[in-house]
């Protein structure tokens, strides 16, 4: 782990940052209102097409720090995408007073485990809109970015029975951190447990003993927030599940971006892998589609995750795609960095810490936005 200086000079740099969730966009998503004890104290919204089928799929959408749910879903395109090909949405939304930055608390003990929580509170969601839409249980996916992502592992980590697959976008494995320190160290590749250790904390989350649901993972090159290499160690968490730790993997060039494919014996992929060239934190798309928008934290990368993962779930045609072109393609590789994925309710600093130290640590989280 870092130092305690260095910890303390990371969070007095996310001081003063401007919310990044850019205009208010006119919203396509209604609000659930009750669905059960609630314990996480989140928002719920969905997006129900109209005229949808009995029994279509649901996608669940976790959106990331200092994010809405609307944002999320105008910048991403997925009800668009639910629109034309006729499944459902799940919005969940954290909420200022649970979090500043609106950071879904990934590492919160209270928040991740099973029946507990803001983990509790999504389960919940998801069986209330399954129930009143007469949706297919067995078709419930779930992605995210970021805090996001790191939370949709949460979900599948704790509620895998719910879950047929998790699109994870720049996230962080299942019970790597417990802490703020710990949380700004994974972030930055640091301290990471080992592979070992995280396949224990997947088993160790809830009884279920498989079927597993399937990955797709993607992370930018170029992210200077959350290091590649947590994408590497949820690949690690993960492939044991499946029983992939021997499997050569299948890699593409799909643009300037690689894919790695992990599949079963009887042929049926399991995890992939995204390592999207020169991009930085945020959701990768393509400015020369005709869903989503480009803005704060969804990067133009000449490819549509939105569109991949929805094909990678088959939720409409199968196959892999640098997205369905509009106008000319054009190279847009940003590399912006953006606020830290933090929390509030965070656990006591460790015994016998100087109360001066404990004051200074106070202060930068404070002045970061990250305790009241």
């Amino acid at each position: 782990m870092r130092n305690l200086s260095d910890t303390i000079a990371r969070l007095k740099s996310v001081q003063g940052t401007a919310y990044a969730g850019g205009p208010a966009q006119p919203s396509r998503l209604s609000d659930i209102g009750g669905f059960g004890s609630n314990p996480g104290a989140l928002r719920a919204y969905s997006y129900i097409p109209q005229g949808l089928k009995e029994h279509a799929p649901l996608v669940v959408v976790l959106h990331g720090c200092t994010q809405t749910a609307a944002g999320y879903d105008h910048g991403a395109g997925w009800s668009q995408l639910a629109e034309r090909h006729g499944f459902a949405l799940l919005y969940p939304e954290q909420q200022r007073a649970n979090n500043p930055n609106l950071c879904f608390n990934w590492f919160v003990p209270d928040d991740i485990g099973r029946d507990s929580g803001e983990a509790l509170s999504i389960a919940q969601m998801v069986r209330r809109v399954v129930e009143v839409h007469d949706l297919d249980q067995r078709r419930v996916y779930i992605t995210g970015l970021s805090a996001g992502g790191a939370m949709s592992l949460v979900m599948l980590a704790t509620y895998p029975e719910l879950f047929a697959s998790g699109a994870i976008i720049a996230g962080l494995p299942y019970g790597c951190a417990t802490s703020i320190p710990e949380a700004f160290d994974r972030m930055r590749g640091h301290g990471l447990p080992s592979e070992q250790e995280l396949d224990a904390r997947v088993r160790r989350a809830s009884s279920h003993q498989g079927p597993w649901p399937t990955l797709s993972l993607w992370h930018g090159s170029a992210d200077q927030t959350v290091a590649q290499t947590n994408m590497d160690a949820i690949l690690a968490q993960w492939s044991g599940l499946h029983g992939l730790e021997r499997v050569i993997p299948e890699q593409n060039a799909i643009g300037v971006h690689v894919q790695r494919l992990w599949r079963d014996k009887a042929g049926i992929a399991k995890i992939e892998t995204f390592s999207i060239s020169g991009m930085g934190h945020g959701t990768p798309l393509s400015g020369a589609d005709d869903i989503g928008a480009p803005g704060a934290f969804m990067l133009d990368a000449r490819i549509s995750s939105t569109r991949h993962i929805a094909r990678f779930w088959q939720l409409t045609e199968t196959g892999s795609e640098v997205s369905l072109p509009k106008r000319a393609e054009t190279a847009n590789t940003a590399t912006t960095n953006v606020p830290l994925d933090s929390n509030t309710r965070a656990p006591s600093w460790q015994a016998g810490e100087a109360a001066g130290v404990g004051k200074v640590i106070e202060d930068a989280l404070r002045a970061a936005g990250l305790m009241r």
